[in-house]
């Protein structure tokens, strides 16, 4: 219980502040957005951002609900894979203290994916 409470944590507040970054980025009408880890620059990147945040809120709000608990699985695994690709298997440089940020992220994520495969497999109680 406590893995997936993490999860739908983890994915919750980082699908909340990337909608934020987002949306100011694309109100602010210049593309100022730079993720480097990421594959997109300038507005593709604001909108897959900010189309990816709101993909994210809505499966965290269905696993809460119980609905559609594999599409939350799967996303969780986009972020993972998303991290580990963008920090350690592109062109991407870290600044100096950066790292343990990058790997705190990372190993949030991974925790985070376990705690979607555990609500994926729980049993959900009915009641009549």
């Amino acid at each position: 219980m406590v893995l997936r409470l993490f999860s739908y944590l983890f994915h919750g507040v980082l699908a909340l502040f990337l909608l934020v970054v987002s949306g100011f980025a694309l109100t602010s009408g210049a593309p100022s957005l730079s993720l480097r880890m990421l594959p997109w620059t300038g507005s593709t990147l604001e909108w897959v951002v900010f189309l990816g945040a709101l993909v994210g809120l809505s499966t965290v709000l269905l696993a809460l609900r119980a609905r559609l608990r594999l599409l939350f699985l799967l996303w969780s695994l986009a972020v993972a894979v998303l991290l580990l690709r963008g920090y350690f298997f592109s062109g991407y440089r870290f600044a100096p203290g950066t790292v343990s940020t990058a790997l705190y992220l990372i190993a949030g994520s991974l925790v985070a994916v376990l705690g979607a495969w555990f609500q994926l497999v729980r049993r959900i109680e009915r009641r009549y």
